[in-house]
C-alpha cells in the first residue's frame, strides 16, 4: 500500500507540472509576481549562502591541510582539494540541500497557508490557474538560482584561501597554482548543470507538497518537514545520477 501511494504521488507530481503551464495568468501581472518571488527566493537567500560558503570554504583548506602530514606531499593540493571540493559538491549540492530547508519550507508554507485559508479556492472561483499563478513565477524566478551558486563558489575558495594564507598552512602563491593546477572546464558546466536540476526542483517538490496540503495550520507545518526531508532525498539522488552520467 506504501509503494501505491509513493507512485500515486509521483503521479500527482508530474500532472501538476503539466497544469502549471496551462492558462497562463497575463503577463503583466506574472511579470510582478515573477519580481517578487526572485526578492523572495534568491535575494533573500543570500545572506546565508554567502556566510555558510566563505566559513566552509575556510573549514575545507584547514581539514586539507591538517591531514598534509607528509613533508614530501606538495602545498598546492591545499588549493587544488578546496576547488574540486567546492565547486564539485560543496556549492552545487550541500547549498541546495540548505536551500531546501530555507527557500523549500517557505515556498510549502506559504503556499499551504494559502490553501488552509481557502484563497486557493478563491482563486480557482475567479478562474484563475492557481497552479500557473502560485509555481509557474517561482520556477521562473529560480533560473537565477546557478547565480547565487557561483557566489557560493567564489566566497567557498576565497575562504579556503584566506584560512590557508593566514593560518601559515601554505603560502598565496602554492595555493593559486593549486587553484590552477589540472582545472577542467567542463567541471563548471556540470555544477551549473546540477544546479538548474536542483533549482527545478527547489522550485517544484515544495510547491507540491503546499499545494496538495490538507488540514489547519498544524498540517502547514508538517507538510514543510516533509517537503524538506524529500526535497533534499532527491536532491541527493539527482546528484548521484547526474555525476554517473556526466563525469564517469
Amino acid at each position: 500500500m506504501m509503494l501505491i501511494r509513493y507512485l500515486s504521488q509521483i503521479g500527482r507530481y508530474f500532472i501538476m507540472l503539466k497544469e502549471v503551464f496551462n492558462s497562463p495568468v497575463k503577463w503583466p501581472v506574472m511579470k510582478q509576481i515573477i519580481l517578487k518571488e526572485i526578492d523572495d527566493l534568491i535575494i533573500d537567500s543570500l545572506g546565508i549562502v554567502c556566510f555558510i560558503s566563505f566559513f566552509v570554504g575556510g573549514v575545507v583548506a584547514i581539514q586539507t591541510a591538517l591531514n598534509l602530514t607528509n613533508s614530501l606531499i606538495p602545498k598546492y593540493l591545499i588549493g587544488f582539494a578546496t576547488r574540486q571540493s567546492i565547486v564539485l559538491e560543496f556549492a552545487p549540492t550541500f547549498i541546495s540541500i540548505i536551500m531546501a530547508g530555507k527557500m523549500g519550507s517557505f515556498i510549502t508554507s506559504s503556499i499551504g497557508s494559502m490553501r488552509v485559508t481557502e484563497q486557493i479556492e478563491a482563486l480557482e472561483v475567479m478562474g484563475v490557474n492557481a497552479l500557473n499563478y502560485l509555481v509557474f513565477p517561482k520556477m521562473i524566478a529560480v533560473l537565477l538560482y546557478p547565480f547565487v551558486i557561483g557566489i557560493a563558489m567564489f566566497l567557498g575558495i576565497f575562504g579556503g584561501y584566506l584560512a590557508g594564507v593566514y593560518g601559515n598552512f601554505t603560502s598565496s602563491t602554492d595555493f593559486i597554482i593549486g587553484i590552477q593546477k589540472e582545472f577542467i572546464p567542463f567541471h563548471i558546466v556540470y555544477a551549473f548543470i546540477k544546479t538548474l536540476m536542483f533549482a527545478f526542483l527547489l522550485a517544484t517538490i515544495p510547491s507540491f507538497h503546499g499545494f496538495y496540503m490538507k488540514g489547519g495550520a498544524l498540517e502547514v507545518g508538517k507538510a514543510s518537514t516533509v517537503s524538506f526531508v524529500w526535497t533534499s532525498v532527491v536532491i541527493i539522488l539527482m546528484n548521484y545520477i547526474l555525476t554517473q552520467l556526466l563525469l564517469s
